[in-house]
C-alpha cells in the first residue's frame, strides 16, 4: 500500500515536472522580444491632420483589462503558486458589465486625447474579447492606435494549478485622438525581470505620438505611459530615465509635451497613503523623485480623489486601501486649466480615469 502511494506521488510530481518543463520550454521559445522602436499599428484614421485649437483636453484610465471591477479579488496580489479561492479570472457576466462601464465613459467624456492601458484585445482573461475595438467604436472618427507590451501565449499561474491556468495574454497600450499623428512609435523601455519570469510578464514600453500643431514649427508629444509594477524599483528607475531623456529631448526640440498614465507609483511629495493613514499594512508605494525634471515641470492629478485600489479583496469603499498612481506630466510651455479625477466607485477597473485641460502657449 505504502509503495502503490509512493509511486503515486512520484508520478504526480513527474507529470508536473513535464509539464512545466514545456511550459517553460515553449515559453522560452515563442517568447515576445519586441524590437527597441516600431511604428505602432493604427486602427483607425483621423481626418483632421492638425491641432488647430490651443486648448486641448486628455483622459487617462488603466482599464484594468475588463477583469479588475469592484467585485474581484485577484489571486496574485497574494500568491503566484494557488489562487486560494479568489478569482484568476472575473466571471464572464462582469467582464462583460466592466467592458459596458467602459462603452459608456467614451460616450459620456468629452476628450481630444484617450490614453488608455491594460488594454486587452485577445486574453483568455477576458474571454478573448477585443476592448480596444469595443471603446474606438464609441470614438468612430478618431484616431485608434495599439502598441502591445504583454504577449504571452500560455501564462502559467496560478503554478500549482495548471487546470486553471491564466493563459492567453494579448494586451496593450491603446490611443485615441480626435486628430491624426504624424508618427506614432512603440518605445520598448529598458530592463526586465530575469528568466524564467520575463517570459511571462510584461514587456513595458511607451507609446508616442506626434502632432502638428498651428503654432510654427512645433509638435505636440502625446505620450501614453505604463511603468512596471511587482518589481522592487530597479526596472522602475530604469524606466523613468530612458522617459526623462525623451522628455527633455523633445522639449529642448520646441515641443509641447504631455505625458499621462498609470505610472506605478506616486507623484512628487504626494503621502501614498494620504487618503487612508496607517491603513496600507505591508503595502508601500515610492515616490518619483522630486528633483526627477527641472522646476517648470508639472506633475498634474486631483489630489482629492484615489486612481488604485488593492485588488486582494473585492472593493469596500473606507475598507480598501486605495492611492493615487494616475496622472500626467506636461512641459513648461504648456498651461494647465483644469484636472479632475472621474470617481467611479471602481466600478469597472481598479484604476479611475483622470481627466486634463490644458492650453498650449
Amino acid at each position: 500500500m505504502k509503495k502503490w502511494i509512493f509511486r503515486s506521488i512520484a508520478g504526480l510530481l513527474l507529470i508536473f515536472a513535464l509539464y512545466m518543463g514545456l511550459v517553460l520550454a515553449v515559453g522560452t521559445w515563442k517568447e515576445y522580444k519586441a524590437p527597441n522602436t516600431e511604428a505602432m499599428a493604427t486602427l483607425h484614421a483621423s481626418g483632421r491632420a492638425t491641432v488647430s485649437d490651443s486648448v486641448i483636453s486628455l483622459a487617462i484610465w488603466n482599464l484594468g483589462y475588463g477583469g479588475l471591477g469592484a467585485e474581484s479579488d485577484f489571486f496574485y496580489e497574494s500568491s503566484s503558486l494557488v489562487s486560494g479561492g479568489k478569482m484568476i479570472r472575473a466571471p464572464r457576466p462582469l467582464v462583460n458589465k466592466n467592458i459596458d462601464g467602459m462603452e459608456q465613459f467614451m460616450r459620456q467624456t468629452q476628450a481630444d486625447f484617450f490614453l488608455f492601458q491594460e488594454v486587452d484585445r485577445a486574453s483568455r482573461r477576458s474571454y478573448f474579447a477585443d476592448i480596444l475595438d469595443s471603446v474606438r467604436q464609441q470614438r468612430p472618427d478618431f484616431y485608434a492606435g495599439y502598441a502591445t507590451n504583454y504577449r504571452v501565449q500560455r501564462v502559467p499561474v496560478p503554478i500549482l494549478e495548471p487546470w486553471r491556468a491564466y493563459g492567453a495574454v494579448e494586451s496593450g497600450l491603446a490611443t485615441l485622438a480626435r486628430y491624426q499623428p504624424v508618427s506614432s512609435t512603440r518605445y520598448q523601455l529598458p530592463g526586465h525581470f530575469s528568466w524564467p519570469t520575463r517570459i511571462f510578464s510584461l514587456d513595458r514600453c511607451a507609446a508616442v505620438h506626434r502632432f502638428k500643431t498651428s503654432a510654427s514649427g512645433k509638435e505636440l508629444v502625446v505620450i501614453n505611459v505604463h511603468n512596471s509594477a511587482y518589481d522592487d524599483g530597479s526596472l522602475k528607475q530604469q524606466q523613468m530615465d530612458f522617459l526623462r531623456d525623451l522628455f527633455l529631448r523633445e522639449y529642448e526640440k520646441g515641443n509641447y509635451v504631455i505625458a499621462g498614465g498609470d505610472w506605478n507609483q506616486c507623484p512628487p511629495y504626494f503621502q501614498f497613503d494620504g487618503f487612508m493613514p496607517g491603513q496600507s499594512g505591508s503595502y508601500q508605494q515610492e515616490n518619483i523623485p522630486d528633483d526627477f525634471l527641472p522646476a517648470q515641470w508639472q506633475w498634474i492629478y486631483d489630489p482629492t480623489q484615489p486612481t488604485n485600489r488593492k485588488v486582494s479583496e473585492p472593493f469596500v469603499p473606507g475598507e480598501t486601501f486605495v492611492t493615487l498612481i494616475d496622472f500626467f506630466l506636461v512641459s513648461p510651455n504648456i498651461q494647465v486649466l483644469t484636472v479632475k479625477a472621474l470617481p467611479q466607485g471602481f466600478a469597472f477597473s481598479d484604476h479611475q480615469p483622470v481627466w486634463m485641460e490644458v492650453s498650449l502657449q
